[in-house]
């Protein structure tokens, strides 16, 4: 099976990482689009493979949005709690640059992102006023297959 390999990244690693995800959330920011008011709502919606972050004003107009394959991960990884951390920083410090301040939280999915990504918003500072689950629930599911006859 082979020895496991933990790769130590070096601080200057890690600044140019950041870096990278900063240029990436800049080109992706327009001007015109610069939100005047202060308050915005983030969707998060998680999947087994994907975790897709979307900033809207109050009237429900995307200012941003970004998910882990647009910040540079591949296949069964776009899926991690990793990846939705590094989503939903880049999501902050995208908010950061329109000037929302104020968010309200929307969580929608089943995937392994949601706590990370939730937890990583949190810690940048954005001041969340509400957190709620849109996830989708079936009342009474569908409909079972007919009765076999042997």
């Amino acid at each position: 099976m082979g020895k496991k390999r933990i790769i130590q990244k070096t601080k200057e690693e890690l600044i140019k990482e950041r870096e990278n995800i900063d240029t990436k959330v800049q080109k992706e920011i327009k001007v015109e689009t610069l939100a005047k008011t202060k308050e915005g709502k983030i969707y998060v919606s998680s999947t087994y493979n994907n975790t897709i972050l979307t900033l809207t004003d109050n009237q429900g107009n995307v200012l941003y949005w970004t998910s882990a394959g647009t910040i540079g991960f591949k296949g069964t990884k776009k899926g991690t709690p990793f990846a939705a951390s590094k989503v939903a920083e880049a999501m902050a410090s995208a908010a950061k640059k329109l000037g929302i301040e104020k968010v309200q939280v929307f969580i929608k999915g089943i995937g392994s992102g949601r706590d990370s990504a939730l937890r990583s918003l949190a810690a940048r500072d954005l001041n969340i006023i509400s957190i709620k689950d849109k996830t989708p629930i079936p009342h009474n599911g569908c409909r079972p297959p007919k009765a076999r006859r042997v």
